[in-house]
């Protein structure tokens, strides 16, 4: 069976940059077995799949080693081929049925806006090695329900400087880490760690976007803010705090086409 297969580079406009995924289309779905080892082979953050269902289309994501609940730029990368690659639909948006409910992408020029749920974060006590695994103390500590650690620190330089212990971080029972902080030419930067779940740093993370933009809206006072993931690639996104919804929005850009043989 050959299966087409896009590599996407999503939150940017330039190649090389932003956090690369993969996009499959199928005609209807495969073992999940299937799907996952396809994943473990292409070794991305996430490798996304999706099928056809009336209107709109059924999306599942994956890491090497797991499948998510939610991934935005893969989601975001999906919409691209869709729309862009493939021209699916004369539509300039799609709709998405996902394990996090119904999730609408809207095109408009180069932008791509991501209509996702809002997962705000709560006070609750920090990890009792979570300093020592981020190799600095945070100024503030979150939690949500989905397990993720919300990290503010106070500058964008810390946030750069951090090195983690990635197997002591794996070793704390969370999900993923988002570290954060006021930036110096947008409103906050970030970055995310998930070794656990076979991403020990991803490149830019529209997941722990629903995360941030709650909290920072609140802590400025404005609903729209302009966002960046300082990884090595570095990704922009644009935002808007919609309540019990994030809009997050960003560019991509083709970097492959091709076929895979399963």
């Amino acid at each position: 069976m050959r299966i087409p297969i896009y590599q996407v580079d999503a939150f940017s406009d330039r190649l090389f940059r932003g956090n690369p995924a993969a996009v499959c289309p199928l005609d209807k779905w495969l073992p999940d077995e299937t799907l996952q080892s396809i994943a473990a082979e292409n070794n991305l953050a996430e490798t996304a799949f999706y099928v056809p269902k009336g209107k709109s289309y059924h999306l599942r994501w994956f890491t090497p080693s797991v499948e998510v609940d939610l991934c935005g730029h893969a989601t975001l990368a999906s919409a691209y081929v869709i729309l862009q690659i493939r021209r699916e639909t004369a539509a300039s948006k799609v709709s998405f049925e996902t394990k996090s409910g119904e999730l609408i992408v809207s095109c408009d020029g180069e932008l791509y806006s991501l209509d996702f749920p809002a997962r705000p974060a709560e006070p609750g006590p920090a990890p009792p090695t979570l300093n020592e695994a981020l190799g600095a103390k945070p100024n503030l500590v979150l939690g949500l329900s989905g397990l993720d650690c919300l990290c503010v620190f106070d500058t964008e330089e810390q946030v750069r400087g951090l090195a983690p212990n990635m197997d002591k971080l794996a070793a704390i029972d969370r999900w993923a880490f988002i570290v954060t902080a006021p930036g110096s030419d947008c409103d906050f930067v970030s970055r995310f760690f998930a070794p656990a779940k076979g991403v020990p740093e991803d490149p830019v993370t529209g997941r722990a976007h629903c995360t941030l933009i709650p909290y920072w809206s609140k802590r400025l006072g404005k609903t729209k803010l302009h966002a960046r993931q300082i990884s090595k690639r570095t990704g922009e996104l644009w935002c808007e705090d919609r309540g019990a919804r994030v809009t997050i929005a960003g560019k991509a850009v083709k970097f492959l086409e091709g076929e895979i043989d399963v």
